[in-house]
Formats: C-alpha cells, sequence, structure tokens
C-alpha cells in the first residue's frame, strides 16, 4: 500500500472556501515532514517554495501562490503558511500506527483558483515521493 487519500470536504462561508483532507502514508512521520516543511519537499510535489524559515512568524513565498508568513509551526508536527492572494495552507502530521502517520490537511482561500480535485493530484504526487524517500 503507498497511501489513501479520503474524501475531501469543502465548505463556502460567503467567499471563502475551506477544503478538508485526511492524507494516509505508511511511512513514519520522521519519512513525511520533509515534503511539507522544506522548500526542496514543497517542490516535489506542490509547488517551489521561493523563500521559507522554517519557524513561526518566518517569510514564505510560494511560487504561483504568493509571499507571506509561517503562521503555524510545531517541528515535525504542524507547518501553516498564509499567503496573500493564496489563502492559508495548513498541514498537520499525526501518527497514525506503528510506522504510520496520517496528514490533516485545511487550505482557506477566496476565490475559485482551488478545487478538491486539483489537491487530491498533489496528494497523489505527495504520496509517491513519501514512498520513494530512502
Amino acid at each position: 500500500m503507498t497511501g489513501a487519500i479520503e474524501q475531501g470536504t469543502s465548505q463556502t462561508h460567503g467567499n471563502t472556501h475551506i477544503l478538508h483532507f485526511l492524507v494516509r502514508f505508511p511511512r513514519p512521520m520522521e519519512k513525511v515532514w520533509p515534503a511539507l516543511s522544506t522548500p526542496e519537499g514543497l517542490a516535489g510535489w506542490f509547488t517551489a517554495a521561493d523563500v521559507l524559515e522554517p519557524r513561526l512568524g518566518g517569510a514564505v513565498t510560494l511560487r504561483d501562490l504568493g509571499s507571506g508568513r509561517v503562521t503555524a509551526w510545531d517541528v515535525d508536527r504542524v507547518a501553516e503558511y498564509t499567503v496573500e492572494g493564496g489563502g492559508r495552507i495548513r498541514f498537520h502530521l499525526e501518527r497514525a500506527g506503528d510506522g504510520a502517520s496520517a496528514l490533516r490537511f485545511t487550505h482557506e482561500f477566496q476565490g475559485d483558483a482551488e478545487t478538491e480535485p486539483r489537491w487530491r493530484t498533489r496528494f497523489e504526487r505527495l504520496i509517491d515521493l513519501v514512498a520513494s524517500a530512502p
């Protein structure tokens, strides 16, 4: 088994959209975390991080989304990036049994730029990336 993406949910409040996904990995958190928290990892499945200061309040620039700040940071568990024009993107990683982990993902944004199928495709790339990690 390489991983699983559970059905995403979508909410709309006025012109704010919130997407949630649960992605399961048969790999420990330590193997998944770098893909969510480093420029090299993010570029491998999501988008290039031209700037990423890995700390609360650090600067972040996600290519194609915008620049902003790291609005939550708990090493090996939570990375949240809030970028102007791209909204709030939160990765919450947790243990899911022996040698497995689960990612609780939230993207809060305005407009219609992001879709559930687009994130599902990204998560498929993430699963492949994590599966091939040493």
